[in-house]
């Protein structure tokens, strides 16, 4: 008797039943005077959008503490890969960032990557950051637009996103 295969043997996409579950895309509520809008698009090599693609994000609170009930939030893709969240601009020591995962089809286990945000100051002074060339960092800052952050990640291609090791 063959033993079934895991769901990291099977390669997905099964990740809406993970958003039926516990979507989490909004970490504060929208109307809070220091909401801060994220969103992007999951796109593959060609530039094509991954319309069913799960995005998690890890981060500290505006205090930059690390507390139960805050911190993580998931969104899928729409049509046009795109995904959104409505959370804080993270506090703390050093250059603020957000971690974020991607979970798509063809990929046994999810990649990790983090998200800068433009103009901040401790940037220069992040060891990744200072580790990278000028457009790997590039891929790893957001763009200011529209009241918020625009992040898009490549999965692959002469664009890809920098990704890290878990």
């Amino acid at each position: 008797m063959a033993a079934e295969p895991t769901p990291s043997q099977t390669v997905g996409p099964f990740f809406s039943f993970g958003l039926c579950v516990r979507p989490h895309h909004e970490l504060v509520d929208p109307g809070r005077a220091d909401a801060l809008r994220i969103e992007g698009r999951v796109l593959d090599g060609a530039g094509a959008p991954v319309v069913d693609a799960m995005v998690e994000i890890w981060q500290a609170d505006a205090e930059g503490g690390h507390r139960d009930g805050f911190g993580w939030g998931r969104s899928g893709t729409d049509a046009e890969g795109r995904y959104a969240f409505v959370t804080v601009m993270p506090g703390g020591e050093g250059a603020p960032f957000i971690a974020v995962l991607v979970f798509a089809r063809g990929l046994l286990k999810p990649v990790m990557t983090r998200m800068y945000f433009p103009d901040e100051p401790d940037n220069a002074s992040d060891p990744l950051l200072a580790a990278l060339t000028d457009a790997e960092r590039a891929g790893l800052t957001a763009v200011a637009e529209n009241g918020g952050m625009r992040f898009d990640i490549h999965l692959q291609g002469e664009r890809q996103t920098t990704f890290l090791a878990l």
